[in-house]
């Protein structure tokens, strides 16, 4: 690593909370589907930011409105009106037929207003002991109090605890113990509708449509968190509708803004009638910035890029599938579009990550023994082509290493 590296990390570690184990590369610049380092060395990205880079780095129409934005006004809180939050808004209703958004500034932050919406929706109709919550084992949705509260898995839970009560965990296998967790108390059922961190896992076909029918039969809400499946990832506007789910709330972030920071709670109009002026906010929420970065994200998506993602994922899928038929390192593949989870052993999952970043490869592990890949939605054919063959490579040194006798 060159001398500016070692600054870095030695800054780093004298001054940035230690929370994050970072891989020891130094990114400086990208141009598309590929990042650069500190040495000068060049990497295939498959990771996107954990899916934010949505349009790719260095997207030159992002650029440009966010040059333009910057110089005209950037922020001027929600105590006034600006000409782009409405019309950003009017776009997603139209994608996701949900009426109404407020604006944050992650999808963290969008899960949390959702759940406090769900909550205040009840309280508006008198039925102030209808609080509970139920979410899936394997979920992922945040890491404020809010939403970690309805984060499966101890590790990140157990050392916040007591974290915010009336929240019961179901199976996302398990349609019969689903039907008996959403009562007639129940406020809403939060899911995910493939689970990202919890290993690329799409919700059954069975549990989404027992998920329906319970929610409709108890008058339940439904909060969709598309944060990481959403926005075309799939090669579809969103997965919900996939699986045949009608949201009453849904969260969105990552590559809502191609790099910015912004996210977004959608509220059906039966959900945003019951809250008043005050109950919720954000001082940074849809700025202008924000807004001119979703609009870039807006136009592409809007102008084919989903078509784009879909064609994208059948490769995608067909070479990963390939892959998996010739290393016995490699289990079931899941995922679709740009969105795609790898099991892979418990050996190879040690090291694959270090071996694709020797081949100049950007992957992610989670949920163990998962494989993430999430490219820019952007990436072409030839990208993909490459990256796939360098995931086998960088596969075979992991299996190979692991073979290797002591010495």
């Amino acid at each position: 690593m060159s001398r500016l590296g070692d600054e870095v990390r030695a800054v780093e570690a004298a001054h940035v909370l230690q929370v994050y184990r970072r891989l020891p590369v130094v990114l400086v610049r990208g141009k598309g589907c590929r990042v650069v380092d500190d040495d000068g060395r060049e990497y295939l990205d498959l990771l996107s930011g954990i899916g934010v880079a949505s349009l790719g780095h260095a997207h030159a129409g992002l650029a440009q409105a966010i040059a333009d934005q910057a110089g005209e006004l950037l922020h001027t809180s929600n105590l006034y009106f600006h000409p782009l939050q409405g019309e950003v808004a009017r776009r997603r209703a139209r994608l996701s037929g949900l009426a109404r958004t407020f604006f944050c500034n992650s999808g963290t932050e969008a899960v949390e207003a959702c759940l406090k919406f769900a909550r205040r929706y009840w309280h508006a109709r008198g039925e102030t002991d209808r609080t509970g919550i139920v979410a899936f084992d394997g979920s992922f949705h945040g890491r404020t109090f809010g939403s970690l509260s309805v984060t499966s898995g101890a590790a990140y839970r157990t050392p916040f605890q007591p974290l915010v009560p009336d929240v019961r965990f179901v199976s996302p296998r398990d349609a019969a113990a689903l039907e008996a967790a959403v009562t007639e108390r129940t406020a809403a059922v939060i899911v995910e509708p493939i689970q990202g961190e919890g290993g690329v896992r799409p919700i059954p076909p069975a549990t989404a449509a027992a998920l329906a029918d319970r929610c409709a039969a108890t008058g339940t809400l439904l909060i969709a968190d598309e944060v990481q499946c959403g926005l075309g990832r799939t090669g579809r506007a969103f997965y919900s509708a996939t699986l045949g789910l009608a949201p009453d709330l849904m969260a969105l972030g990552k590559a809502l803004g191609a790099g910015v920071p912004v996210g977004a709670a959608l509220l059906g109009e039966r959900v945003a009638e019951a809250v008043a002026f005050g109950d919720h906010g954000s001082t940074y929420g849809g700025n202008l910035l924000a807004c001119r970065a979703a609009s870039v994200f807006l136009d592409a998506l809007e102008g084919g890029l989903i078509e784009r993602v879909a064609a994208a994922g059948v490769r995608l899928r067909a070479g990963l599938e390939a892959l998996a038929e010739a290393s016995a390192a490699v289990g079931e593949v899941r995922g679709d579009g740009l969105m795609w989870g790898i099991d892979v052993t418990a050996d190879v999952a040690d090291r694959v990550v270090a071996t694709a970043l020797e081949r100049g490869l950007l992957i992610n592990r989670t949920a163990g023994t998962v494989v993430r890949l999430l490219p820019p939605l952007t990436i072409g054919d030839a990208d993909i082509d490459e990256a796939l063959e360098r995931l086998r490579q960088a596969l075979a040194d992991a299996a190979g290493a692991t073979s290797e006798p002591a010495p």
